[in-house]
């Protein structure tokens, strides 16, 4: 079986080295890794993957845009996100968080699910 390929939009550097070796660890495949909205857009627009973790706050900038091209595609997304500044917005309220900092275990159980239960 092919592992499942993963979005990671993340725009600290070392957060995102880290999600890399949790997803290699896990038997995940990094997809990419963008580190601003317009990459995170446009990745999410031409791309094929499996699933996306989303951090909410790209630089000062919300990731929602990204968030509403990856459900048009019916791509399964998840918000990373650092405190309760990251106001998700209504129409993404039920979609799952992963709260910062994260663990191998919190980002296991989140893609598990994210995974077997597609939005």
């Amino acid at each position: 079986m092919t592992a499942k390929s993963i979005l990671v939009v993340e725009d600290e550097a070392m957060i995102g080295m880290m999600l890399e070796d949790f997803l290699d660890a896990l038997g995940y495949r990094l997809h990419g890794i963008a580190g601003t909205l317009e990459e995170g857009c446009d990745l999410a627009r031409s791309e094929a993957f499996d699933a996306a973790v989303l951090d909410c706050n790209l630089r000062g900038e919300k990731s929602w845009p990204i968030a509403e091209i990856l459900a048009e595609r019916d791509i399964p997304f998840v918000f990373a996100t650092g405190g309760s500044a990251d106001d998700v917005p209504s129409a993404f309220a039920d979609r799952m968080t992963l709260a910062k900092p994260f663990t191998m275990g919190s980002v296991e159980r989140v893609l598990e699910k994210l995974l077997e239960n597609p939005a």
